[in-house]
Parts: C-alpha cells; structure tokens; sequence
C-alpha cells in the first residue's frame, strides 16, 4: 500500500484560451480540484479516482468555458475534458503501478498536454508506514502526539478540549455537511488548527467559528491520528482483535464490553463522548451521505492503529503489513460500538465490580 503526492504547479499551465483564461482559473481549477480530492496547497491522494457523475459533470465545464466564444471549437475540441483528465489518471496509475518509481524517493516530473492545454506536475511515492507512523511530540506543552491522560490532567477535563470543541462545531454547522469526515480539509487551514490548538491561542474560537468546516472535522481526524498510542490503547489491541472475531453473540457481546471497561478513564470517556457524537452524525446519513459503515471506516483504523513500538514488539517489519490485515477488523470493532445501544461510563463503571480488569 502507498500514498501518491501530486503537486500541481500552477503557474507552468500553459492556456490558450484567449478571453476565457480567467473563467478558467476560477472556475475550472477549483473545481478539477474539488472532483479529485485534491487541496488546494499539496495534494495527497490513497485512491486516483472520480465518480462518472463527476467526471461527466467536469468535462461538460471545462468544453463549456474553453469554448464559450467559439461555437465551431465543440467540433474539434470535444470531450476535451474527459480525455484531459484520462490521461492525466491513465498517467498517475502507470506511475503508481510501476515498481521502480514506487522505490524511488526522487519527485518524479511530468507534463500532460491536449488541445493547448498544458499541465506540468510533480509526484512521489511514500510508504504506508512512514505515512500513519505515529510519532511521540518532543513538546510536552502541546496536545498533539501528547498522551490523552497528560492532555487532560492538564486541563483539568474528562474529554480534552480539542475533542469537545471540534466535535461541538460540527454538530453546530457540519452535521448536515455532504461527506463530512470523509472530505479532506485544505491542509493549510488543519495545520493552522494544530498549532492554535498547541498552543493554545486565545483566537482559536473565533478561527474555528471562521474555519471550513471540514478543515476542523480533518483536524479531530489528525488528533487521533498523531496520538502516541491509539485511544483504545496498545495493550489491548490484541483483545479487540480478537473479541471481534468471536461468533457467539453473548460470548462478543460480554468481551467488548469488559475490553471498555478496562480502558483508563480519560480514553473511554473520551471515546463514549467521540461514540454518541459519530451516531449523531450518521442519523443525518439521508442528507450527509454518511453511514455508520463509512464513518466507522474513516474512524476505525485512527482509533486502534497501533503505536510503533507495539508494531516492532510484533516482529511486524512494515505498518503496511498490519494495516493490510487488520484494517477491516479495526473498522467492525468500531462499528460493533456504533450500532450498540447507547453506553453509558457510569453503567461500564458499575459493572467493573463485577468483573476482572485482567486481559
């Protein structure tokens, strides 16, 4: 498994579209961008692919706008757009497929050309586990890469105010959002956050109140991520894997359960806070488009994925190799949480008394 990265260098395009050259810029850009999965800034993409939906409705902007003052240019430019863009994805999945440009860690330069249009991008390849390596901050004054049980001794708080409060916006302006969690924010604008959130500017409501709303949920996204050990912890990450494997129902159902209550304290509630707040956004699954399924897919492995330390104990060379095997596992485990019945940390607490935190 690998990441591609694509820098598109706009100012090597090569237009010649004469009076449409701004409409192009605006529009056209933005929206290739938008259709891709691109950011605006860098790009990094897992999958190079586009719905017909979409790419029919690319290609209808790009003939529209390049031919808007020129009715005889439909004749000889059509589909321009299409076969543009089919080259450009023809071009990146022979770059991605081909052995000798994936073992490279040189920028690979190249230039896609049609009827006057001209696209001039950069691209490597980076291996999956340098990309969701998990990596301890050096700053322990931060809250990124910090441990959740540090982050909130420090705040004096049950759920770290990162969670609360980008959790909070989105229920306020992005529960409705198309795709919400599954869209990527512009890089710059989440980098922006995490520094804000390190350091603990007094702005950060006021950017958050200002920020695209899918900058802030990439952002929550990024904190789980950076955490030096998943919030379900190392240690019982085996115990997970293997709760959800069992086909008993009862059997299932009094592991999964024991396996929470052996959590420490700042990652269930944590958890059970992230857990109520993902079914909130999933009974908006008609307008968002986002099921349980899908948002336990972009959760799943964010919340189990284990630290490097616990990878290298396993004798596991790559992360790649982990996440290749159980990438499904961590997904149902989450899923298994999502479609319970509401759990309640105090209930969890209670019943500890009658069972052994021993896994």
């Amino acid at each position: 498994m690998i990441f591609l990265e694509v820098f598109i260098h706009f100012k090597s395009l090569i237009l010649r579209l004469g009076s449409v050259l701004p409409v192009f810029l605006d529009v056209v850009i933005p929206l290739f961008f938008s259709v891709c999965g691109f950011e605006r800034d860098t790009v990094r993409m897992t999958e190079i692919m586009v719905t017909d939906c979409n790419l029919n409705s690319l290609c209808e902007r790009v003939e529209q706008h390049c031919c808007m003052d020129d009715p005889s240019a439909i004749k000889r430019h059509t589909n321009t757009g299409a076969k543009l863009w089919g080259r450009v994805r023809s071009k990146l999945l022979r770059q991605k497929l081909d052995p000798q440009t994936v073992q490279s860690k040189n920028w690979h330069m190249d230039v896609i050309e049609m009827n006057g249009i001209k696209v001039e991008f950069s691209m490597k390849f980076t291996t999956r586990d340098l990309s969701l390596k998990r990596t301890p901050s050096k700053k322990q004054s931060g809250v990124f890469g910090v441990k959740i049980s540090v982050v909130t001794k420090r705040e004096r708080s049950k759920v770290p105010y990162i969670v609360r409060q980008c959790i909070e916006e989105v229920e306020k302006r992005g529960i409705d959002e198309v795709g919400i969690y599954r869209i990527s924010g512009v890089a710059t604008d989440i980098q922006a956050l995490k520094a804000a959130f390190d350091t603990n500017t007094k702005d950060i409501l006021m950017m958050l109140s200002d920020m695209d709303i899918n900058a802030i949920a990439g952002t929550l996204k990024l904190y789980f991520r950076e955490l030096p050990e998943p919030l379900l912890t190392d240690r019982l990450y085996p115990a997970f894997m293997e709760g959800i494997a069992l086909s008993d129902p009862a059997a299932k159902e009094n592991c999964m359960m024991h396996l929470l209550r052996s959590l420490p304290d700042p990652n269930l509630i944590t958890f059970l806070t992230l857990l109520e707040h993902l079914k909130r956004v999933a009974e908006k699954e008609p307008v968002n488009k986002m099921s349980l399924h899908n948002l336990a897919t972009v959760f799943g492995p964010t919340l189990l994925r284990p630290s490097e330390s616990e990878i290298n104990k396993a004798n596991i060379t790559l992360a790649s190799d982990i996440w290749s095997h159980d990438v499904m596992a961590q997904v149902q485990v989450l899923l298994y949480y999502m479609q319970h019945p509401p759990i309640s940390f105090a209930e969890l607490k209670k019943n500890t008394l009658y069972f052994s935190t021993d896994v």
